[in-house]
């Protein structure tokens, strides 16, 4: 960023030096062919012109060294004589003028203003002859006016430089404070595709083993459906864990399913002997191709939800009904089970969420985390002994 800032910088002075000499030479050789013109022939023509070949060669030799002020002395002394000899060379202060200001501390700068317009001044009253009032108060005032302007732009110079100063520190830092926002958001999303995916798949796996353990002895082949059936979601989970590797859609997306296949695939392993899912869609007969996004994290909150129906709500039968609106789509998830109290303070955070989950931040948490990235909403309606509905709305844009 520094050298990018810098480059404008160093051309500016380049092209401000390169005017600056310019400028010298030009009224140089102005004043040199008036002087030849006017005194031809005189004894202090050699030294005229020897002095203006030697401030050439000092402009020509000291341009290395102008951004340092060394050549700076010089080059006034040579001019003062010269001044002296022919009053006419007067004006060449005017370049030395801004090249003090460029090159010298304040201080410094200001003295040698001072010095260049004395010598003008008694240059222009030999010049005229007689005393003129305008030649004795105009170059001081003119000096003291260009003086004051070059040095206020330099202080606005000096405070842009500043400004640019803190705004890359502030940018370096805002972009420093995104990195730790985005770390933090992506620990989270990490936190909740784990415990939708590879958490609820063990926990299932752990039931169904259990129940197989139960009735191993006197019903084996229930329990070996168990197994297949745990066999078969720990398959489903190594799925998952794949894809979560690599941070792509649930498995039922990424097989091309559309949002209402992978529902009914999700429903089908779900139901089992204690629990029976339903799939319902109300589309009006088209289900028009939703969002990526939308599609994952509707599915995702299908799998929290059926989870908790299935480990804590003891019901029967689940339903997920997929409503699909012009401005919106909304997955409700209902269940027959045993309720709860939605508002308790020490209750659960979900359909049949125990206090252990909400101890670990999943649950209705995660979802709505999940639905507010999508400017969505959710909506939790429950009764002791009366079951549960869970809705997730989340917006569409409107077409045009």
């Amino acid at each position: 960023m520094g050298n990018r800032t810098d480059e404008p910088d160093a051309v500016d002075t380049r092209w401000l030096g390169l005017v600056l000499h310019a400028a010298f030479f030009l009224l140089l050789g102005g004043a040199l062919a008036r002087f030849l013109q006017r005194h031809p022939g005189e004894p202090r023509t050699p030294w005229v012109i020897g002095l203006c070949v030697a401030l050439v060669a000092l402009h020509l030799l000291g341009t290395r060294a102008v951004r340092h002020g060394v050549w700076l002395g010089p080059v006034v002394v040579v001019w003062m004589v010269l001044v002296v000899l022919a009053p006419s060379f007067a004006w060449c202060a005017v370049p030395l003028f801004y090249t003090g200001l460029r090159t010298l501390p304040v201080r410094a700068a200001l003295a040698l203003v001072g010095v260049l317009t004395v010598f003008v001044v008694a240059a222009q009253l030999r010049l005229a002859g007689h005393f003129d009032p305008n030649l004795l108060l105009a170059p001081p005032a003119v000096a003291a006016l260009a003086t004051a302007v070059f040095l206020q732009m330099e202080r606005q110079t000096d405070r842009q430089r500043a400004l640019i100063d803190d705004l890359l520190r502030t940018r370096r830092e805002l972009a420093a404070s995104e990195r730790r926002a985005g770390t933090l958001a992506e620990r989270e999303r990490l936190s909740m595709e784990i415990h939708d995916t590879l958490a609820q798949g063990l926990s299932s796996q752990r039931m169904l083993l259990q129940a197989a353990d139960r009735v191993w002895e006197g019903e084996p082949g229930k329990a070996r459906a168990h197994v297949r059936t745990a066999a078969s979601v720990a398959e489903h989970n190594l799925a998952e864990a794949r894809r979560f590797v690599h941070d792509l859609a649930p498995a039922d997306l990424a097989r091309g399913e559309g949002l209402d296949e992978a529902l009914r695939a999700l429903a089908a392993r779900e139901s089992g002997d204690r629990l029976t899912v339903r799939v319902h869609v109300d589309d009006d007969g088209r289900l028009p191709r939703l969002p990526d996004r939308v599609r994952s994290v509707l599915l995702r909150i299908a799998q929290g939800a059926l989870a908790n129906v299935r480990e804590h709500a003891e019901a029967g039968t689940a339903t997920l009904t997929l409503t699909v609106l012009d401005d919106e789509v909304v997955l409700d998830v209902s269940d027959d089970g045993h309720g709860f109290t939605p508002d308790a303070p020490t209750g659960p955070t979900g359909p049949g969420d125990r206090p252990a989950d909400a101890a670990r931040g999943h649950g209705l948490p995660a979802m709505r985390a999940r639905l507010r990235a999508l400017g969505g909403t959710l909506t939790v309606e429950s009764t002791p002994g009366e079951g549960t509905v869970l809705s997730a709305a989340v917006p569409l844009e409107t077409p045009r």
